[in-house]
């Protein structure tokens, strides 16, 4: 149920893709860039929570932040599919009504979170697809693009690079190389065992009326075929959230998100077993999903307030911030 009994306690956490990331691969201006925009999301959301606005309003405008920037796999930074088009997804909840939305295979809403979430507020539906999510969001006066608005040439060159090599690319990965024009161009072969990068991006939030929300954007993999959709924009593996338990929004392989359950599955160890979040999140990120290989991270938050950050990867732009404006931005592993 969703509360009204209003507090000063608010949190929003934030990631922006979790894999190999290395600082020795990072220069410091790249390093900056991420770390600035890390930071403007967190302000983004933080000016919405600390004035009383809800989560769900927070979330996205957290989100709206990455997915306006190159430097994510989102929105305008969305990566190349097979046919050269950009096919981008979203999701969001509720956790005081358990409403959700999501749209998938989206290819003119210029802000695809924004799409979820009047599939969550003004639809009957929860997921709508392709033309008819752009078709929906027009209705609802979104803001609709030309779908050129979403490429950029260095993603363009990166869908080249494996079109040649015939592989497919979840964003982020390691440098195998060569070199690159930014640090979220890098391949991945799947039919071999790299340790990859996950360019999604997410938010999770509390206000002050203790609602929680969760949301997560993405524009899928690299040289993606046949309109293959992932975990973001699927309630219960990349994006979930309840009142009773926390909010989750994950980044990762999303097959394995899917067939696990992952976000669903920390409220569930929650409400089940009554892990604590922490407990519950490191339970699925450190043992259910390294025990496949699968890869990864979340960020969550949960009724009190508490947060967690996990992920089995060498990093995950990540970063916090709470009532009292404590901040913390991180990027690798060791931090």
């Amino acid at each position: 149920m969703a509360q009204d009994n209003t507090t000063e306690n608010f949190v929003l956490v934030i990631h922006g893709g979790a894999g190999t990331i290395l600082k020795k691969n990072m220069t410091p201006e790249k390093e900056a860039a991420y770390q600035a925009k890390l930071q403007e999301a967190l302000q983004a959301g933080y000016k919405v929570l600390g004035s009383g606005g809800t989560s769900l309003k927070a979330v996205e405008a957290a989100i709206v932040v990455m997915e306006d920037s190159p430097l994510f796999n989102a929105g305008k930074g969305a990566v190349y599919t097979n046919n050269e088009t950009n096919e981008m997804d979203a999701s969001m909840m509720d956790g005081g009504t358990l409403n959700a939305g999501a749209v998938a295979g989206a290819m003119r809403i210029k802000n695809p979170v924004k799409g979820a979430r009047m599939v969550l507020e003004q639809s009957e539906h929860v997921l709508l697809t392709g033309e008819g999510a752009d078709e929906f969001a027009k209705k609802q006066g979104l803001e609709i693009v030309d779908p050129s608005y979403f490429g950029t040439q260095n993603r363009l060159q990166q869908l080249k690079r494996l079109q040649n090599k015939e592989k497919t690319s979840l964003d982020h990965d390691e440098d195998q190389g060569y070199a690159l024009p930014d640090s979220s161009e890098i391949e991945f072969n799947v039919n071999i065992d790299l340790d990859k990068k996950f360019g999604t991006v997410g938010a999770v939030a509390l206000d002050k009326h203790g609602n929680l929300a969760a949301a997560t954007s993405t524009g899928g993999m690299t040289n993606k075929r046949f309109n293959r959709v992932g975990d973001s924009p699927i309630i219960g593996a990349g994006t979930y959230a309840n009142n009773s338990t926390c909010a989750v929004s994950s980044t990762g392989h999303g097959e394995y998100f899917m067939r696990y359950l992952v976000a669903y599955d920390i409220s569930a160890l929650m409400e089940y077993k009554k892990l604590s979040l922490q407990e519950a999140a490191d339970e699925v990120i450190h043992k259910k999903l390294k025990a496949v290989e699968g890869k990864g991270g979340v960020i969550a938050v949960d009724k009190e307030g508490n947060v967690a950050m996990p992920f089995n990867t060498r990093g995950m732009y990540r970063g916090y911030i709470k009532a009292d404006g404590t901040t913390e931005i991180g990027i690798y592993d060791e931090e």
